[in-house]
């Protein structure tokens, strides 16, 4: 009795996927789907079956193959598919995104917390694997595997990345927790229609005719002379504290003069909310700053906390603050939203006066519709002030249950 492959022997089966083999690694989709027709053909009765057995290509595939090449001239030009395309146009799977709208902005919302990323860079990269997402996902019911949560993130601008160690914060057992604590607070204040704002100092620099890394358009063989040594001269140096607006994607630049102090980044921040803020906020009640753990804003700082006690009591806000663990200040939204773009701008530039620096600030801007205003500030800002304890008792301000030293917040003292 013949068997279920009709004439087709063990011997066939094997020259067929010998071949096979050969050849699947330079054809594409349509190629191994009529190579596989033609097979078929050649073969006759139990021909599908045995080029089946051999591949590893379906049935449904090796009929398609052969209606394709039934087909030939005498199908409708619809029908034909060009040498280049593998499939009719509009064939195959919906893309998850079109199956599944609201697929990346739920990934989005997982990885928001502990995403990392480079200022200068728009690649980020997360610390979760692929895997743990694509169960998350799954219990708030998505159909999503791992392949297709590495395919998201690639297309979201995320790479893969190795480990790396931060010199501090890396190993601190709260880390992640704080990033997340930080997250949920934006979201609490920005669902309430408050303001929230990302504070920082941008890299001092010298004012002159000094070289700025980078490069720009000029003409061959010309490029602009500057000078030999950096050195601060006459111009001095300039110190830009910016206050980054995260719901609008406004942002405002102090340059200071002198030293950078907790008094002049909190001038910054009334600078910016008499400048723009209020005009966003006409009825807003408090202010959430997230702010590095060091510097100027330091978490330590208690210039910093009498500084936004004036502050809470001269714009009449709640000021809550929450600080990045040490060692993590890439994390904060100021960085790669509005410096890096303000270090784009200017490449290749020498800062010539406090006045270009300004006016380049200001003229910074982004396809996503970045804003910044910038303005000199001249005043003299103290360093090394301090302040004694009885003052430290006087100020209302309340730690957060979680880390108090890390987040708090400071409320306008009652009107004498």
């Amino acid at each position: 009795m013949a068997d279920l492959w009709g004439m087709q022997d063990a011997t066939t089966i094997g020259r067929i996927r010998d071949n096979y083999q050969r050849m699947a690694p330079v054809m594409n989709e349509r190629a191994r789907r009529l190579w596989a027709a033609t097979e078929a053909r050649s073969l006759g009765w139990g021909g599908v079956t045995a080029v089946a057995q051999a591949t590893g290509l379906t049935r449904k595939t090796i009929h398609k193959g052969i209606a394709e090449l039934e087909a030939g001239d005498e199908a409708a030009p619809t029908e034909v598919l060009s040498p280049e395309r593998s499939r009719r146009a509009g064939a195959g799977r919906k893309p998850v995104q079109q199956t599944q709208p609201a697929l990346t902005a739920a990934l989005d919302a997982l990885i928001e917390p502990t995403a990392r990323g480079d200022p200068i860079s728009p690649l980020r990269w997360t610390c979760l694997s692929t895997r743990k997402l694509a169960e998350q996902l799954r219990k708030a019911q998505f159909r999503v595997s791992p392949r297709t949560v590495a395919a998201l993130l690639k297309g979201e601008g995320y790479s893969l990345q190795a480990n790396r160690k931060m010199r501090e914060g890396a190993s601190h057992p709260d880390r992640n927790a704080q990033f997340e604590y930080i997250n949920a607070k934006v979201k609490r204040f920005q669902r309430g229609g408050s303001p929230v704002v990302s504070v920082d100092t941008k890299k001092k620099e010298l004012v002159g005719h000094f070289k700025n890394n980078g490069r720009t358009w000029r003409k061959s063989g010309q490029p602009e002379q500057v000078n030999t040594h950096d050195f601060i001269g006459e111009g001095g140096k300039a110190i830009p504290y910016g206050v980054y607006d995260v719901t609008h994607n406004e942002g405002w630049v102090s340059v200071g003069t002198n030293h950078d102090t907790a008094r002049f980044a909190c001038q910054a921040l009334r600078r910016w909310w008499m400048k723009m803020g209020r005009k966003h906020y006409p009825d807003a009640t408090r202010l959430l700053i997230t702010a590095d753990a060091g510097g100027s804003n330091g978490s330590r700082s208690r210039v910093w906390k009498l500084a936004l006690q004036e502050l809470a009591d001269h714009l009449g806000l709640a000021i809550s603050v929450c600080h990045f663990p040490p060692g993590t200040s890439k994390w904060n939204k100021i960085e790669h939203r509005m410096f890096s773009h303000i270090t784009s701008n200017w490449r290749g530039r020498p800062l010539e006066s406090h006045e270009v620096i300004v006016n380049l600030i200001g003229h910074t801007t982004t396809a996503a519709g970045l804003k910044i205003k910038a303005a000199l500030d001249k005043r003299k800002y103290k360093s090394g002030e301090k302040v004694p304890d009885k003052v430290m008792a006087q100020l209302n301000i309340k730690p957060d249950k979680f880390h108090g030293d890390w987040n708090y917040t400071i409320r306008p003292n009652a009107k004498l």
